[in-house]
């Protein structure tokens, strides 16, 4: 890790304009002595996200003084952005300015080489999910894909960028994420008569003797071929017409109630029939009669405990059910009451492309979505990310006596990591390293204090800043619990999510 000597001297943005009114511009010169930004950070309001003020997103949207966001009680609220993204970009709260445009009059504060590679926009979208019912069935296009959608149906696909991201349970979660070891789904092909009949007998036979003694085959050959298998017995279930769906989800909901534990023969070993026949029952209430409930006994059902984590890469199909289901999860995780409304937090490629086939009253792609899912089969602890010890902080005493921790989640590309911080005590305070990079940190929990060279700010949940790259910066808390993530961008040689590095 290359740090310069004196990294603060490299920060001083230059005359730039500002538009005043429609037509007019004024000057306006803005130096600035210590990249550490407080950002103003907006919501968005999509049907799935919790109402009002159960939303953390929410909360942590009107946290910031300056965002003279108020929290409409039946409104739903699902995410919080934090980035450049054009939908919703991040604005510097003292200035007003947005985030983008600081970044693009000062390439240091992402680095040269960042700001080139990226084409100078922050390489990362950061998010709060607040998750009140099922998210669509879905999958993130690749880059290549991402330019054709976005050429071809840009209302539809509002950029051009692919959208790989990784997701950190900070209550209890669960989801669907990638499809199931093979076996397991000839065993649901078998011991559910509705899915069977719904997908025909002939595709379903097909797909059994095409994958039959190969299942956890690992010759290249083997696997081509139970991937095309797998996509043809998947695309038979997804090309079935509505009603005949519904009629089918009739019968599956029914056979759910009725049967309880012994429901889909049992479960197989990765779910027991009563968890399958619950989780069918409750998507019904949210979403009756819709392709999902079929779809569910091809993917991975998982539950992420309080700091878990899974990178879902491009092409990668899944779908967020809920969060917070304290009632389902026998964990203990010591929180302020705004953090038991919080869900995940999800960090990607700056992107929202979104191709979708189920759970959802927006526009479906089934054409997209099946053609271009990788079929990669595995057991979910395969996809689950393994969280370490971030390096490159300093704790002081305080935070070692009080088991304080910074944990590091590095999926296997360059735009972005995550590290969360807990700090424990009153005084317990975490240097981090200067990085060839940006950060971006919110704090989810107590209050404390952020420092970058002679600039101290006051940190409370929901409060988000930017840190510009090469610049140390100190986390000091002044409660009994104080964290927050940070994600960040540094070039390190991995290879990038769109293939290069």
């Amino acid at each position: 890790m290359e740090v310069p000597e004196d990294p603060l001297k490299r920060f001083n943005i230059a005359s730039t304009h500002t538009r005043a009114g429609s037509s007019q511009y004024q000057s306006k010169v803005i130096r600035m002595q210590v990249p550490l930004i407080q950002l103003q950070c907006g919501v968005n309001s999509y049907d799935w996200g919790k109402v009002g003020a159960e939303s953390a997103a929410a909360k942590y949207a009107a946290a910031t003084e300056a965002n003279q966001f108020s929290i409409e009680s039946e409104k739903p609220y699902a995410e919080l952005w934090m980035g450049t993204h054009p939908s919703l970009p991040s604005k510097d709260v003292e200035t007003q300015r947005s985030l983008l445009d600081l970044i693009q009059d000062n390439k240091a504060l992402m680095s040269l080489k960042i700001s080139e590679k990226y084409g100078e926009k922050l390489p990362f979208l950061f998010k709060v999910l607040s998750i009140r019912k099922a998210l669509s069935i879905q999958a993130h296009p690749n880059k290549k894909l991402a330019e054709q959608l976005h050429s071809k149906d840009p209302k539809n696909y509002p950029d051009d960028n692919h959208k790989p991201e990784m997701t950190i349970a900070v209550t209890p979660f669960d989801g669907l994420c990638g499809f199931r070891p093979l076996k397991e789904i000839t065993h649901f092909l078998a011991t559910v008569p509705s899915l069977r009949k719904l997908i025909g007998e002939d595709a379903a036979k097909d797909f059994e003797d095409a994958v039959s003694g190969r299942e956890t085959s690992s010759s290249a050959e083997d696997m081509e071929r139970n991937k095309k298998a797998l996509q043809t017995v998947f695309s038979a279930l997804m090309n079935q017409d509505r009603s005949t769906v519904a009629a089918g989800a009739k019968e599956l909901v029914a056979s759910a109630k009725k049967e309880g534990e012994l429901f889909a023969g049992g479960g197989g070993p990765s779910n027991n029939g009563k968890e399958l026949a619950d989780l069918v029952v409750r998507l019904n209430e949210q979403f009756e009669g819709d392709i999902g409930l079929f779809v569910l006994f091809y993917l991975n059902y998982v539950k992420l405990e309080v700091g878990e984590a899974m990178f879902l890469k491009a092409d990668d199909i899944h779908a967020y059910l809920s969060g917070g289901k304290w009632h389902r999860f026998n964990i203990c995780y010591r929180s302020s009451p705004l953090t038991k409304t919080l869900d995940i937090i999800e960090c990607m490629a700056s992107s929202d492309n979104v191709v979708r086939a189920g759970f959802t009253p927006k526009f479906q792609d089934i054409p997209t979505l099946t053609s271009m899912l990788t079929y990669s089969y595995a057991p979910i602890s395969e996809q689950k990310m393994k969280p370490v010890d971030y390096p490159y902080v300093t704790l002081n005493r305080t935070a070692y006596s009080s088991s304080s921790s910074a944990t590091l989640y590095d999926p296997p590309i360059e735009e972005f990591s995550v590290v969360k911080t807990e700090l424990n005590d009153k005084g317990a305070k975490a240097t981090f390293e200067a990085i060839d990079g940006p950060s971006v940190i919110i704090c989810t929990a107590g209050s404390g204090s952020i420092s970058v060279g002679p600039k101290t700010e006051k940190v409370k949940a929901g409060y988000v800043f930017f840190v510009g790259a090469t610049a140390e910066c100190v986390l000091e808390s002044d409660s009994k619990s104080f964290t927050t993530f940070k994600a960040f961008c540094e070039l390190s040689g991995k290879e990038s999510a769109n293939g290069t590095s």
